[in-house]
């Protein structure tokens, strides 16, 4: 098949995950049925090795990387924190694969679109710090998933988040201001990498969106989860069109291929 008749590829770094008392590679459906039905992308999910895993082996065969969310979170030694029981669950293999893909990314110029646990490494892999059961802070909201039955009318929650004027976001969608998002999370940006600009945050000042400041191409990262309702809403949609859009111009870059130009990022 001609290179130009098959989809552009984009890596997904795997979380551990153990089931049926066995350790598998895993990443939730969700993120790669939008990369596939949404972005227009194909998915290759990255095994998450502590150690072995050849960023480079991996970059030089796709066409961008997509961080997708997790149950665990990074381990605060990585950001200059000691752990507690309360930081936890953690998976030092997701860890050990998706921080050094994200700057070698970077770095190369390859489309990434981080997303909730994904924003959180983006910042701890350029220098930046996280906050863990933001909840407890004065003023914040409780952010956490809310104790619902079902997982659908979870994820149908919305909290506002405020889009910069000027910013990438706002480019992707086509307004700043408010837009209504479903933001789960306990942990959240602390110190914001030197690197990151902040494009979005909730009422209570949570960040809830960056980009990298000197990208070569497409960087982003939201807390928010865009890949839930990525087919029927709007704002979810644009965000992953415009990765998507990202990934075929870089894929056909690449390739010696002429393509539409890429959306700026900072």
């Amino acid at each position: 098949m001609p290179v130009s008749c098959r989809k552009p590829i984009v890596a997904v770094p795997a979380d551990l995950r153990q089931f049926e008392g066995a350790l598998w590679h895993a990443t939730p459906n969700q993120y790669v049925n939008a990369a596939l039905k949404v972005a227009d992308v194909m998915s290759f999910i990255v095994p998450a090795f502590e150690e072995g895993n050849d960023v480079d082996t991996i970059l030089d065969r796709v066409d961008g990387v997509l961080v997708s969310g997790a149950v665990s979170n990074v381990h605060p030694s990585l950001y200059g924190r000691e752990a507690t029981e309360a930081d936890g669950p953690f998976d030092h293999g997701r860890d050990a694969t998706s921080l050094p893909m994200i700057r070698r990314a970077i770095e190369r110029g390859i489309p990434l679109l981080a997303i909730c646990r994904g924003i959180q490494e983006l910042n701890v892999a350029l220098g930046g710090t996280l906050a863990s059961e933001i909840q407890d802070q004065p003023g914040n909201w409780d952010h956490r998933k809310p104790d619902v039955p079902d997982r659908d009318a979870m994820y149908a929650i919305r909290q506002p988040v405020f889009v910069k004027e000027g910013s990438c976001i706002a480019d992707f969608l086509g307004f700043s201001g408010e837009v209504q998002v479903n933001s789960l999370h306990r942990q959240a940006i602390a110190k914001t990498a030197p690197r990151l600009k902040v494009e979005a945050t909730a009422a209570d000042g949570t960040i809830e969106a960056v980009s990298v400041i000197d990208a070569k191409n497409f960087a982003v990262g939201v807390q928010w989860h865009p890949e839930y309702w990525a087919e029927t809403d709007a704002p979810s949609a644009a965000l992953f069109k415009a990765f998507g859009d990202a990934v075929r111009a870089y894929a056909a870059s690449t390739s010696g291929e002429t393509s539409t130009p890429v959306a700026r990022t900072a």
